[in-house]
């Protein structure tokens, strides 16, 4: 297993925040959820109740104390409900909408969002999943590589489930392998990535496209992408099971936290 790894427990160096500050997040958050409409079926899938709060309010909570201040949410399926929950502001954070009209998958929404963007890297997040990592220190790693594109990579026992990342010596990913392989631990990719802006120009525009399954692998084969290795706790909502243990993790969270803040 590779060493390295981002540690939430580390020191936050001041410049890193200051650079999360400049830069725009953009949170994908327009899938269908159709695995997930036996328990959540009248409303977009990052507004799932978790614990009593939105499953969103969690992603912006670790965007908000990472530094960052601006934040645009991709939005699709029953997008406005989003908007109507959210308003235009949460913790300091600016919220900026960009709607598609019709299902242009995480790649195709994430160029949809460009002219919303006002910084050099973007930091984007999957919508439906939660790694609790530094993002500061992801954001360090960058900018040390001088990378193209960097995702957040995580370490779990069994792979299957997930697709395997595999990394070079140096941590440049040279393949995605697809889900259901051989049983095993493996690096998965954790849905956080940094991606200039000048790479997310190279997306086809109004084409319904997969950031995960056709736009990386391009980049990929082009030497362009590095992994980082975190080992904060991962979990995601896609599935009526993994929505249970989400439920779970955030309850313990906040059972054992004075949160101090209003349930949006």
């Amino acid at each position: 297993m590779a060493t390295g790894t981002l540690r939430r427990a580390q020191p936050t160096r001041r410049r890193h925040r200051d650079g999360l500050r400049q830069a725009t997040a953009l949170i994908l958050a327009g899938g269908l959820g159709t695995r997930l409409r036996p328990v959540v079926s009248d409303q977009p899938k990052v507004l799932a109740p978790v614990a009593g709060r939105p499953f969103l309010t969690y992603l912006l909570d670790q965007l908000a104390e990472a530094g960052c201040t601006r934040v645009v949410l991709c939005t699709g399926h029953l997008g406005e409900q989003i908007r109507q929950r959210l308003g235009g502001e949460y913790r300091g954070l600016h919220l900026h909408f960009s709607r598609e009209s019709s299902p242009l998958g995480t790649g195709g929404a994430l160029r949809l969002a460009q002219p919303l963007i006002t910084s050099g890297t973007v930091l984007v997040m999957n919508g439906d999943s939660y790694c609790d990592a530094d993002l500061a220190e992801l954001w360090a790693r960058h900018q040390e590589r001088h990378a193209s594109a960097s995702i957040l990579v995580r370490w779990v026992a069994d792979a299957r489930h997930f697709g395997r990342v595999r990394l070079d010596d140096a941590g440049v990913i040279r393949s995605f392998d697809e889900k259901r392989g051989p049983d095993g631990g493996g690096w998965i990719n954790a849905g956080v990535y940094l991606l200039g802006l000048d790479l997310i120009r190279t997306i086809p525009t109004g084409v319904a496209l997969s950031l995960e399954r056709e736009v990386l692998p391009v980049w990929v084969e082009a030497g362009l992408v590095h992994g980082c290795p975190g080992e904060g706790a991962f979990l995601d909502i896609g599935t009526p099971e993994s929505y249970r243990d989400a439920q779970s993790f955030f309850g313990k969270r906040l059972g054992t936290l004075t949160i101090g803040r209003a349930t949006p």
